[in-house]
């Protein structure tokens, strides 16, 4: 039997320590054989289809494939489907809304991250763009430290309110006011410079993750500690191929205590492309709940 879990199954199944806890062991874990792949290819129109093989972690008996539509002006932007097979013997144990699966594993791999390299007891977080993806991100976040103010811009406005967070009205006033910056847009110009942040100042990036997406200047990210989640694939897609630059490390290196987590004397800018194995440190931890719980819908695909 394959168990269906849909958006909600997963939201209500997500245990965040439990993830996180999951993501950092994945971090942590020496770089293996199979690398991972992202697979993304335009279509006739404005979308882009993508496939991320394959996840796997040490001591999960399971891999994931995951396969996305992506159409920035659709509702959801991005639809799709995660596979969760047995390892020993290819078994579809479930298949689960990439959409969620997405939002859940990178902001919470976002938030591990930000904690991790952004300098301990920074009072104020800030967030670009204000939909799911910072959600998921400020969640995380709130389980990681405290926080004295939230401020956040978005081209909704009542959508940053509902973060909830303090609106400003752009991306330089959330930097002006924000020790910790993350942003998530889909946007192809840049929207922060180097005149716009500050020594010491932390900013996430998540919207560069594909080529031509960019939210953060080349002479920012020159100027700036660059740390990103596999070298590889942030050269050939995310915001390092684009702006043909070179990073200082990865978050595993930092997690491993190989590289420093902060760098006080310029700007830190971690900026991921999304990894397969974070796909299932999410759908295996959502999936062992949902057993546990009785959730999702069973069905027999080989019948």
């Amino acid at each position: 039997m394959t168990l269906l879990l849909g958006r909600r199954d997963i939201a209500a199944a997500v245990d965040v320590d439990t993830v996180l806890g999951l993501l950092a062991a994945g971090f942590r874990a020496p770089v293996t054989d199979p690398a991972p792949q992202r697979i993304r290819t335009d279509l006739p129109g404005p979308g882009t289809a993508t496939c991320l093989i394959p996840g796997l972690l040490p001591d999960v008996p399971a891999y994931t494939v995951k396969v996305n539509a992506k159409f920035p002006a659709a509702s959801p932007a991005l639809r799709g489907v995660v596979c969760l097979h047995a390892l020993a013997d290819g078994e579809l144990l479930a298949l689960l809304d990439s959409a969620s699966v997405t939002a859940w594993r990178t902001g919470l791999a976002a938030a591990l991250a930000t904690h991790t390299l952004a300098p301990p007891g920074a009072p104020t977080l800030g967030f670009v763009g204000a939909g799911a993806q910072a959600a998921t991100t400020l969640a995380g976040l709130r389980h990681l430290r405290q926080w004295s103010r939230t401020v956040a811009t978005d081209l909704e406005p009542a959508r940053a309110a509902a973060l909830p967070a303090a609106v400003v009205p752009d991306a330089r006033a959330v930097a002006a006011a924000a020790d910790v910056v993350v942003l998530s847009t889909w946007s192809r110009t840049p929207l922060l410079d180097l005149a716009d942040v500050r020594p010491g100042q932390h900013l996430t990036s998540l919207g560069a993750d594909e080529p031509g997406k960019r939210e953060l200047a080349t002479d920012l990210l020159a100027a700036s500690r660059l740390i990103v989640d596999d070298l590889g694939l942030a050269l050939a897609g995310g915001a390092l191929g684009t702006s043909g630059l070179s990073a200082a490390g990865t978050l595993g290196e930092v997690l491993r205590g190989e590289l420093p987590a902060t760098a006080p004397t310029r700007p830190s800018v971690y900026t991921p492309v999304g990894l397969p194995w974070q796909d299932l440190a999410l759908s295996w931890a959502v999936y062992q709940q949902a057993i546990h719980t009785g959730a999702g819908t069973r069905v027999d695909l080989l019948s």
